[in-house]
């Protein structure tokens, strides 16, 4: 007689928890985070490409004509207030000296001679050897040298000045943004020469219309800058309107000051500025729905979101939406949510969730 072999006990709890996983359906779920949503009053808000532009820029220009003998920064280089950037050949400037300084002794020499023929005028004329006719004549001769010699010496002064021009040396200290000029080329007073900014002290700059502007109301106003390059946006320190406006474009200039010290914004480069109130403007309706802009689902034209059916699922509503809200988180919804429902974050989780639910009934 065979003796009777015996299944292993662990063979039978495995076979006996896959049989019973086959006949039973176990549904795991993954939290889906929510968020409970309001109409809310929202402060109005309109954007404008704007400029970056430094609020403390110099375009260094020649005063005096000249052969540029030397360059002594080139764009990107960091200046000190008061350093040498450019040297012109001086040579005419002291030409003008040295003949400002002969118009002097000239004039001088003139003034000697006619104050000593006024001096013995008087004499003459003290003891009636003279006219007072040729007195008078005397006395303007030697005012007039005494003018002509005040001519000659502000004359020097000023050759002196222009001579001065032939060192360029920066009125700030910055950064040179660019150089207009090679070393050899011939100045001319008025040509540029360099181009330095202060990059601690930093604007945008943008162009609206006056109607746009009435849309925030009277009070001041508060702006984000956007900077698209860098994916950045910055509040903005203070907000000033020029009180005049364009006659060609009948646009209004609003400069937008970023904070001290804002680093890797350059001027010249473009910019998205978010104007809004400062306050919320009074209505008598409910405002706009805001939702997180992480709970709207785009699939082609469709656009929607998962809402809680408070039965532990969720539910796909259609939605139409509006502007987006500076910082670019959250978005308002013009239809499709009234205000007091419980949206999924995390929308393609809940629609997968839905789907399950919808397979499972």
């Amino acid at each position: 007689m065979k003796p009777i072999k015996l299944p292993n006990p662990a063979r039978i709890s495995a076979v006996f928890v896959l049989s019973l996983l086959a006949a039973t359906s176990v549904e795991v779920r993954a939290e889906v985070p929510t968020v409970r949503i309001e109409a809310r009053t929202v402060a109005p808000a309109i954007a404008a490409e704007a400029t970056i532009e430094a609020v403390r820029q110099s375009t260094l220009a020649a005063q005096m004509p000249g052969r540029i003998l030397e360059l002594y920064a080139d764009a990107g280089d960091r200046v000190r207030k008061g350093a040498l950037l450019v040297r012109i050949d001086p040579a005419e400037g002291a030409a003008a000296v040295a003949a400002a300084e002969a118009g002097i002794a000239q004039a001088e020499s003139v003034l000697a001679n006619a104050r000593a023929e006024y001096q013995r005028a008087r004499s003459l004329v003290e003891r009636k050897f003279l006219s007072q006719s040729a007195l008078d004549n005397a006395r303007a001769q030697f005012q007039a040298a005494e003018a002509q010699a005040r001519a000659a010496r502000a004359q020097r002064e000023q050759a002196a000045t222009v001579k001065g021009y032939a060192s360029v040396v920066s009125p700030l200290d910055g950064l040179v943004a660019a150089r207009h000029i090679e070393p050899g080329e011939m100045a001319q007073p008025g040509r540029n020469l360099l181009t330095v900014y202060d990059p601690a002290q930093m604007r945008a700059v943008a162009d609206l219309a006056p109607q746009r502007l009435a849309e925030l109301g009277a009070g001041p106003l508060r702006a984000s800058v956007e900077l698209p390059a860098s994916g950045r946006v910055i509040e903005a320190a203070a907000v000033s309107v020029l009180p005049a406006a364009d006659a060609r474009t009948h646009t209004v200039r609003v400069r937008v000051d970023l904070p001290a010290d804002v680093e890797d914004v350059l001027p010249g480069s473009f910019a998205r500025v978010h104007f809004h109130a400062a306050t919320a403007a009074p209505a008598a309706a409910a405002g706009p729905v805001v939702i997180p802009a992480a709970a709207v689902l785009r699939r082609g034209e469709l656009t929607a979101v998962y809402a809680a059916d408070g039965q532990g699922g969720f539910t796909l509503r259609q939605i139409r939406l509006g502007r987006a809200l500076p910082g670019g988180d959250a978005v308002e919804v013009l239809s499709g949510l009234k205000g007091d429902e419980t949206l999924a974050l995390d929308p393609v989780q809940a629609g997968i969730q839905a789907r399950s639910a919808a397979a499972a009934r």
